[in-house]
């Protein structure tokens, strides 16, 4: 038991205590400062005295667990934790700033400041489910943002780690969270689906664009299990000026089947950093909700929520990656183009999930000023849009699945290295330049991705020619590398 009595001027562990920051359901949040650490610390304290929720103590002990493994800007870092034997308690890095919480009297928001929201909220869920954590709590309260702009997750006694105890699931048949902002299938004792998270930024993003919460504000469980059968007003009912590209992800990330929503965090993001690129479906107009009998068919034919096997967070990932080839448009021969569209072809083969994006790089002159428009008077950006569908056309991918990208830049080998980065991209496939003076004097565009990016790239070659006896040398169609 804790022999400490929790004021401040209190040492814990070196750690020197402050003022009391917050009183929570479950917590109390303190400010301390170590002379070995610089930065401001937050102390979290669970409460342990008569009559407090056992649950407080599970998700302590989750939260004890899963934080020091949690790395990245999108979190906050973990200084020291201590036992219950002592003192429990968390040493954290204390972010300045407030959360999204404050801002719900400003609701309803601005379309565009919302969408900027979610996907800084996106990524970073992004970046946790990458590393095998489920954050089982996005709501307002637990979500920050640096100085620098990036969105850092906080309060993770709820969640999910795909490599230890989930002693939540264990101990406890009641599903914890915060009941408005909380998946269908949580409902069913499903913790193991990253997908549960962007049912809950789907909640945010709704709540924040039309001030209404598409549940109520209902914390019964029979009322939060009305989401299993029934689904919310489309937000365009609420709001006649609605757009019909964030009606389409915010029903999308809503879907009471997570087979239904985005497969993975990135593919949200990547579709929340292009608007104008989303296929819209029938999900975009909708004003009204399900029919009554679409209804009952959910609630009295047994479970809506598709069963699933269990897998691990990181093989989910893996099956829905974000693929982008980059195709060259102008000096690029049509046996290079061939390459890289059979080599796509069997990646997505294996990936049924994936997304992909063709990039094409619309070099600028350093010193000179570019022209808009090409010898025929057509503007040369959108020219390249549209060759870029031409050249993917023969994959035959959903519309749903394949976006096309002009990048403008003096150095097309970075702006494709910003683009992956800045999109979450799991596999580059760029096509090797030829031998050429050019090529032995700067560098090849395929050799630079291929050191630098921080994801798997393959450098296509396309197959050699015949030689002059009439035999074919064999080709070294593609060669696949993780970045170095």
């Amino acid at each position: 038991m804790a022999k400490f009595t929790v004021q401040p001027g209190v040492v814990i562990d070196g750690f020197v205590l402050g003022e009391c920051v917050h009183r929570g359901g479950m917590a109390t949040l303190w400010s301390a400062c170590r002379e070995d650490i610089a930065d401001p610390v937050l102390m979290k304290i669970p409460r342990v005295s008569e009559g407090e929720d056992p649950a407080a103590i599970v998700s302590f002990e989750m939260e004890q667990m899963i934080l020091p493994k949690l790395t990245g800007i999108h979190v906050p870092r973990c200084y020291a934790a201590g036992d219950f034997v002592r003192q429990a308690y968390v040493a954290i890095e204390r972010i300045p700033g407030k959360t999204l919480y404050p801002r719900l009297e400003e609701l309803p928001l601005p379309y565009e400041e919302a969408r900027v929201i979610a996907l800084k909220i996106a990524d970073a869920l992004s970046d946790l489910h990458r590393q095998n954590v489920i954050h089982h709590d996005i709501k307002p309260s637990s979500i920050l943002f640096r100085p620098s702009g990036e969105a850092v997750l906080v309060d993770f006694g709820l969640s999910h780690h795909n490599q230890l105890p989930d002693l939540l699931q264990e101990e406890f048949r009641v599903p914890y969270g915060t009941a408005p902002y909380m998946a269908p299938e949580r409902l069913l004792g499903v913790r193991d689906d990253p997908r549960s998270d962007l049912f809950s930024l789907g909640v945010l993003l709704y709540f924040f664009t039309t001030g209404v919460r598409p549940f109520g504000e209902s914390e019964t469980l029979a009322g939060m299990r009305r989401r299993l059968w029934r689904d919310p007003y489309p937000p365009r009912q609420l709001k006649k000026d609605y757009p019909p590209w964030l009606q389409e992800v915010v029903l999308r990330c809503l879907e009471i089947d997570p087979a239904w929503r985005y497969p993975t965090a990135s593919q949200l993001a990547f579709e929340l950093a292009h608007p104008e690129q989303i296929k819209l479906t029938a999900r975009s107009e909708r004003l009204k909700r399900d029919p009554l009998s679409t209804v009952w068919r959910r609630r009295f034919n047994g479970n809506p929520i598709q069963p699933r096997k269990p897998s691990a967070v990181a093989a989910q990932l893996a099956a829905s990656p974000i693929l982008a080839v980059a195709v060259d448009l102008t000096e690029g021969p049509a046996e290079m183009n061939e390459a890289l569209r059979v080599t796509v072809a069997r990646i997505l083969k294996t990936s049924p999930l994936a997304r992909l994006a063709c990039l094409n790089v619309l070099k600028l002159g350093r010193v000179t000023i570019d022209r808009t428009l090409d010898e025929e008077g057509n503007n040369k950006h959108v020219s390249r849009l549209v060759t870029l569908k031409h050249w993917a056309s023969p994959l035959k991918l959903d519309e749903s699945r394949l976006t096309v990208h002009v990048l403008e830049s003096v150095d097309p080998a970075g702006a494709i290295l910003e683009f992956a980065e800045a999109n979450h991209v799991d596999h580059i496939v760029i096509g090797a330049r030829q031998n050429s003076l050019v090529r032995s004097l700067l560098g090849s565009t395929s050799a630079k991705v291929a050191s630098e990016a921080s994801c798997t790239v393959t450098v296509v070659r396309p197959a050699r020619q015949a030689t002059p006896s009439g035999t074919r040398d064999t080709p070294d169609d593609a060669r696949s590398m993780p970045a170095i």
